[in-house]
């Protein structure tokens, strides 16, 4: 075998194709005979060029894995003892480093069976060889083994911190530093316990040395090596960095501000400062190194890059990323420095620093939401100001900046519309496509929150959107139809005047078939379902046809984008239709089922540690199915425009079944099959679609299946199934998002169920409940840093409030008997109410209280005295929101409390009293605290002074905005004037001026407006032509209100 094998490699090598083809089936066959191992050694060791001699060493890596067991001891004993000869003679280093992989093989079976007790000593000795090139190659055979024998070493850890030291500060070989360097990398996963973590830090300052020595001679390769090294102590879950953090910032600072380095040197800096952000955020904030990075990066900000520079690696791009991640995480400490940064340089005399300070401001909106939302007004005349900036770049970041704020400071940022609307309106003339383009970006955002606030503004914007849709280049156009449709959703029935016009340009867009206007197609698609939301069915309807046959026929287009977006598009159809979709169903539903069983189209890049295999083209010949060695995933990309489709797709098949119902039927089993696998999807976007369409997939199921021999029972499958889904999302997914979708949707479910059909699922639930109170679910357990911080309070509110909504909804369908519950739930609900929390999370707390109090009843009258000092002091917050939830609370404790409630009647009404005053800027707010005291009258109106209370609780009247309380406040009048109380009937002027109110008022219920009449009659009866002059006094309107529940005469 050994001469027709050599020839064989011989002919691999040669350029010809033919040849080589022929050659590899060749040596593919040889290869399954295990004489195929002593041959590759044979020639490892003889051959006469390095090129046949590196594919031996390739081969035997390759082929040594499947064949070692069949080897004899004598011939296994060969084969280790060769390996080592080559490493230790051989002159070419490609060669060493193919052997050195050989020998992290063998030494994978033959180290654990004790075949091989000389291989350790040999690299000990060897890497203190005088040579360099055995001090190197013992280096690579420690990194290469510690991939399949690493823990053999843990044994000998003190020997190689001593030698892997020593080899970090080899003066004389580079190539030495650097295989030290990734030596000391590759054991990072092996450092476990408290004293090698101590230990392992102690490299870390003679990574840094050697990484400044290489920078100051122009090595620049290995700096980068270090910053791969860093790159994975920020990653180990094992706290490595520990006080040497402060000296890897500075250095990372060091070598991003320096110009000049090469781009790709200074990026990886600014990565390691990202990854601190991102992973150790405590640290920084602990070492107080968070104003230092900031400055740096600001600066970075202003740096020009040149138009031949790889945008990835812009330095001012990459130190945007940091401060967006360093904003995301450490928000408090990041805002006030970045804020100073731009109110100066916005000042600049150089466009750069203009330019950087609005990109500053937009780059950490997201992060910094609820800072911002506080200095709206200062933050905006910033960006206003620099969208009128005569340079280009200024007025291209201002209106990136206004499209984030648009999209992050939401609903605030809406009552600057005045400010707002006219610079853009201004903006989308600008003389820049760039400018334009972000400024269409910045309207869509803006209106998304809009409602008639935008009305005056509605001629001026649709003139200019219109005129661009239908002069302006394709990427405009894409944008500005983005801009309408946020109008459109904004305007509602206002849009109707323009939406003929629109509809009938977007028909063209709907038929275009080539693959660069595609995008457009897309756009148009979404913007025809939005408008169709504004105008409404009637209008709709009839002219629907020749749109839903463009966007079906759009499916046999394959392009991703535009199938998302025609989900998107059917979805508003069906919601606008409602039971008459029924009739698409048959065309849209295998759509959509085919979306969501496209292949994910996954990318894995493989890491191959023989780099050589790859550079000399030797990885073809070894790629077949007795290659067992697994390499290591580097990094897994996903076609987001799949993703996105299935997300759109998975939201479509849950609005189905929502809005057609029954007519769902023949479509639920193979919906609910895809549900359920979307519901343990990879990435958090279609699960959270699939968590919110199971929901609506129930509600059709329950019509489906009404009236049915087997309904209840296959219903009560569906409801299983829905419910086990929901109750392992709860705790097992590790997205904050879709577990509070999975929250809200239980909630309704109680809310729409009932009692008896959820009892089964609650303890289940309640013991959920308690592990996301505990904040021990899977998406609650971030990776410690190693720096505990007993004040750190952050988490996501959204899913706290998500959760808090669960206890409420228990309340609500078990009523008194949720007490033994609550009881359990209580302590962990309440650890949100300490004065250390911010204030969204004790108004949370409050807030949950008052919708138990009010649901469970009586039982709350045990929680009094522990909740009513709470609830006192957030009524005195400085928050609307809070001050009205702690007043809906306190009526509702008093309501249900009993008499435990009564001794706090008169700090209640002294709390409540400012909530009256003309100085409570909120209508919301002085309702509920109306609310509270009509609850307090109708249950104890002995313990009120109502000579005192009633003119001001009157004079709060009629509600303003939370008209969820008409029913306790004008049942609450109305049963006072109806038992003619003496203190209110002295009122009577007032009492008339307010029910008139209340009857013409359009928002208040038929139900409210009769409970007025009959009070207002009893004031007729009671009083009769003295009422004359009050009812003379009123405006025409009030008085004809009245009149109709006056006694005929």
């Amino acid at each position: 075998m050994a001469q027709s094998l050599e020839l064989l490699l011989i002919q691999f090598l040669m350029p010809d194709n033919d040849a080589r083809r022929q050659a590899e089936e060749q040596i593919k066959r040889l290869a399954k005979d295990p004489q195929v191992i002593p041959a590759l050694v044979h020639h490892l060791r003889t051959a006469k060029t390095p090129n046949v001699r590196q594919l031996s060493a390739v081969l035997l890596r390759k082929k040594i894995t499947g064949h070692w067991a069949k080897l004899s001891p004598q011939l296994r004993q060969l084969v280790k003892q060769s390996i080592i000869e080559s490493i230790t003679l051989e002159h070419s280093p490609p060669v060493r480093r193919a052997s050195a992989n050989v020998v992290s093989v063998i030494a994978k079976y033959a180290v654990p069976a004790g075949e091989w007790p000389d291989l350790l000593p040999f690299l000990f000795q060897c890497s203190q060889s005088p040579q360099e090139d055995h001090r190197e190659v013992a280096l690579i055979l420690f990194s290469s083994l510690t991939e399949t024998i690493g823990d053999s070493f843990r044994p000998h850890f003190a020997d190689l911190h001593s030698l892997l030291l020593k080899c970090l500060q080899d003066e004389t070989s580079n190539r030495v530093r650097v295989a030290a360097l990734k030596a000391v990398g590759s054991f990072l996963e092996f450092i476990h316990d408290e004293a090698e973590v101590v230990k392992f830090r102690e490299f870390i300052p003679s990574i840094l040395n050697v990484s400044r020595q290489c920078l100051a001679s122009g090595e620049e390769d290995v700096a980068v090596i270090a910053f791969e090294i860093f790159d994975e102590l920020i990653e180990s879950p094992a706290p490595l960095l520990g006080e040497s953090v402060k000296s890897i910032v500075h250095f990372s600072l060091e070598v991003c501000s320096d110009q000049q380095l090469e781009l790709n040197t200074r990026h990886q800096a600014i990565q390691i400062i990202s990854w601190l952000a991102k992973y150790k955020s405590k640290s920084l904030k602990k070492h107080k190194l968070v104003t230092p990075i900031l400055h740096v990066m600001c600066l970075l900000l202003v740096e020009s890059s040149s138009v031949d520079n790889d945008d990835d690696l812009a330095p001012d791009r990459a130190a945007a990323e940091v401060i967006d991640t360093m904003a995301l995480n450490l928000s408090k400490q990041v805002f006030p420095p970045v804020f100073e940064f731009a109110s100066t340089s916005s000042q600049n005399a150089n466009p750069k620093f203009r330019e950087a300070a609005v990109t500053a401001l937009g780059v950490v909106s997201e992060g910094c939401l609820n800072l911002m939302k506080d200095k709206l007004q200062p933050v905006l005349h910033i960006v206003l100001g620099a969208l009128r900036d005569p340079e280009q770049i200024v007025r291209g970041a201002a209106s990136f900046a206004l499209g984030q704020f648009a999209e992050y400071l939401q609903p605030e940022i809406v009552a600057h519309y005045e400010s707002f609307l006219p610079c853009i309106l201004n903006a989308l003339g600008d003389s820049s496509d760039e400018v334009k383009e972000k400024s269409y970006y910045a309207l869509a955002a803006f209106c998304e929150n809009m409602d008639e606030e935008i009305l005056p503004f509605l001629d001026a914007l649709m003139s200019k959107l219109l005129a661009a849709l239908q002069s302006s280049p394709r990427k405009l156009q894409e944008t500005c139809m983005s801009a309408i449709g946020s109008i459109a959703t904004a305007a509602e029935q206002a849009f109707i005047p323009y939406a003929e016009r629109v509809l009938e340009l977007m028909k063209s867009f709907m038929v275009l078939t080539s693959d660069e206007n595609l995008c457009a197609r897309a756009r148009a698609t979404e913007l025809v379902g939005i408008v169709a939301m504004s105008v409404g069915r009637a209008r709709m309807e009839p002219i629907l046809p020749p749109y839903i046959e463009a966007a079906i026929s759009g499916f046999g287009l394959e392009f991703s984008e535009l199938r998302e977006y025609t989900h998107g598009f059917f979805s508003n159809i069906a919601e606008i239709l409602d039971d008459s979709f029924a009739q698409y169903l048959p065309h849209v539903v295998p759509l959509s089922f085919a979306s969501c069983n496209l292949d994910d189209g996954s990318a894995i890049d493989i890491d191959e540690s023989d780099t050589d295999e790859n550079i000399h083209g030797f990885g073809g010949v070894s790629s077949d199915d007795e290659a067992h060695d697994e390499p290591k995933v580097r990094n897994i990309s996903v076609r987001t425009g799949v993703l996105d489709e299935k997300a759109a797709a998975t939201q479509a098949l849950g609005l189905y079944a929502l809005h057609t119902k029954s007519s769902y039927a023949p479509y639920l089993e193979e919906t609910l099959k895809i549900l359920v696998r979307h519901s343990s999807y990879f990435h958090e976007d279609v699960r959270l679609q699939a968590i919110i369409a199971l929901k609506h997939v129930l509600t059709a199921a329950e019509a489906v299946f009404r009236g049915h021999s087997e309904g209840s029972a296959k219903a009560k499958e569906v409801l299983d199934t829905v419910m086990s889904i929901y109750i392992k999302t709860m705790t097992e997914d590790d997205d904050k998002e879709v577990v509070a979708q999975a929250c809200m949707s239980v909630a309704d479910i109680i809310n729409s169920i009932g009692y008896v059909a959820i009892d089964p699922y609650m303890s289940q639930l309640v013991d959920t409940t308690s592990i996301l109170l505990r904040e021990e679910s899977a998406c609650q357990l971030v990776e410690s840093d190693g720096d505990f911080d007993a004040d750190d309070t952050e988490h996501d509110e959204v899913l706290m409030d998500a959760v808090s909504d669960l206890l409420p909804a228990f309340a609500k369908c078990m009523g008194p008997h949720f007490a033994p519950i609550f009881s359990k739930l209580f302590g962990h609900l309440m650890k949100f109410a300490k004065s250390s929390r911010p204030s969204q999370d004790r108004t949370m707390v409050v807030a949950c209280l008052a919708e138990v109090a009010q649901n469970m009843g009586p039982p709350i009258a045990g929680y009094i005295d522990t909740v009513m000092p709470l609830v006192l002091k957030e009524i005195t917050s400085s928050e609307a929101t809070n001050r009205r939830n702690a007043a809906f609370c306190v009526g509702e404790l008093c309501k249900n409390g009993g008499e435990a409630t009564l001794k706090y009647y008169g700090d209640i009404l002294r709390g409540l009293s400012p909530l009256f005053s003309v100085s409570e800027p909120d209508d919301a707010v002085r309702d509920n605290a109306a609310g509270a005291v009509a609850r307090m009258i109708m249950v104890h109106p002995e313990a009120i002074p109502l000579t005192q209370v009633l003119p001001v609780f009157l004079q709060a009247l009629p509600l303003k905005e939370d008209h969820e309380e008409s029913m306790a406040v004008y049942g609450c009048v109305c049963n006072l004037v109806l038992s003619s109380n003496s203190q209110i009937l002295s009122l009577v002027p007032d009492l008339v001026k307010l029910f008139a109110q209340v009857l013409i008022s359009p928002v208040e219920s038929d139900e409210i407006k009769a409970l007025i009449g009959r009070a207002f009659s009893h004031l007729m009866s009671l009083y009769g032509q003295q009422m004359q002059p009050i009812l003379a006094a009123l405006p025409p309107a009030h008085a004809n209100a009245l009149a109709s529940f006056s006694p005929r005469s």
